[in-house]
């Protein structure tokens, strides 16, 4: 079974190379969540955005199917915390676009297994360390998300189709700088992907709708630490060209640093330094309007359940609109949007990515969640010789530790 069917890789195809419809949107279908993540403020942004209705969003999926969609991240908050969510599923895969999940790994094995038999077998989920407390942290000071992450981590491996494929979302941040190369080892030896995202900051003064803001000086990197962000993603390619699952292009983890040393990007120099918002992909709040991103909404209000949206989109006014902000913006690093323009722009990053989902793509390794844990202990041993709980290491390391 192949990863897309093949209207989807048509529609694909379609999409990077005319740049005429959207190959990707974020579908942001609730802004309610069970973690309170510090990289991470779209929970309040998007808190007084009414959920749509199932009704809204087959009409919507309809549009977006009519204005030839390939791809739809189901997003939050967290996606899990809405019952109806194999019903969302179900509405997207009818119509033949193809649904990719993302969770913080809370998701229970009934939802996992009800989103599956509707078609989904493609999800990710966010893990920024293989240290439990440290993820626990970064979560929000949640106890025992590592651990329920874990477990759901060994469901999807379980009950996933062959075809099925799943990635960490791994946020790149002062705490967990020298942890993201330990997540991509123990992503490669399950049969996962991993995509790095730098946190995004921004300040009371000017709030974006992502972007989380650091009051306490916990998630902005230093100065003084630039030049080690440098060697840690000159690193990220190095294990990459070595055959490791790192989903991200040389382009865009060189584009990590700058982001993160305040110097201009360049993936959008042969864009005339905008993005492709909307023409490649855009995103949508939870009551069903059109943003140009996850950071933008629009001057205008364009409901996509709304009959007359594809006739917006076709007849220039929906990117005129977002145009008012993509030639000023300065620039994200939120993973999808620039590693789609990267695609359709530059010819190696494209091969890669076919490479990745066609020729040799991974296949996710059935292993229990202890299995998982003691892993996940080995590969934090190699590195530093710190261990977990002594319940979860395997025999051989127990006795090293003791």
């Amino acid at each position: 079974m192949d990863y897309f069917s093949l209207d989807q890789k048509i529609a694909l195809a379609r999409s990077l190379l005319t740049k005429t419809s959207p190959a990707y949107v974020q579908f942001y279908i609730t802004a309610r969540c069970n973690l309170a993540c510090e990289q991470c403020n779209i929970i309040y942004a998007d808190a007084n955005a009414q959920e749509m209705a199932i009704d809204q969003i087959r009409l919507m999926a309809d549009n977006l199917a009519a204005i030839g969609v390939c791809v739809v991240l189901l997003i939050g908050g967290e996606p899990f915390v809405r019952r109806d969510l194999p019903e969302i599923v179900k509405t997207f895969t009818e119509r033949g676009i193809h649904v990719r999940m993302q969770t913080n790994g809370l998701a229970t094995r009934k939802a996992l297994e009800e989103c599956v038999r509707n078609g989904a077998h493609d999800i990710s989920i966010s893990l920024d360390s293989l240290r439990p407390e440290l993820q626990d942290t970064i979560n929000g000071g949640f106890s025992k998300s590592w651990e329920r992450a874990i477990a759901s981590v060994s469901v999807i491996n379980e009950i996933f189709p062959e075809n099925g494929t799943a990635f960490f979302n791994n946020v790149l941040m002062p705490r967990n700088l020298h942890d993201i190369q330990d997540v991509i080892r123990f992503a490669t030896a399950i049969g996962w992907g991993v995509s790095v995202v730098p946190v995004h900051v921004s300040t009371a003064d000017k709030p974006r709708g992502f972007q989380t803001f650091d009051d306490e000086s916990v998630v902005t990197f230093p100065k003084e630490r630039y030049a080690e962000v440098k060697k840690v993603t000159e690193q990220l390619k190095s294990l990459r060209r070595a055959g490791l699952n790192l989903y991200d292009s040389d382009e865009y983890l060189d584009d990590i640093y700058r982001f993160v040393a305040k110097e201009p990007l360049q993936w959008r120099r042969r864009n005339n330094n905008v993005c492709d918002s909307p023409n490649l992909y855009f995103a949508i709040a939870p009551n069903g309007n059109l943003k140009v991103c996850c950071d933008f909404e629009t001057n205008g209000k364009y409901p996509i359940y709304d009959p007359q949206f594809p006739e917006w989109y076709r007849d220039g006014r929906i990117h005129e609109d977002a145009y008012s902000y993509t030639r000023s913006c300065s620039g994200c690093m939120y993973g999808s949007y620039p590693e789609i323009t990267i695609s359709a722009r530059y010819l190696k990053p494209m091969i890669e990515r076919f490479h990745y989902f066609n020729v040799r793509p991974p296949v996710l390794k059935k292993l229990s969640t202890q299995e998982l844990r003691e892993l996940a202990a080995q590969i934090l041993w190699d590195r530093t010789g710190e261990h977990l709980d002594p319940a979860v290491l395997p025999e051989k390391l127990v006795r090293r530790a003791s």
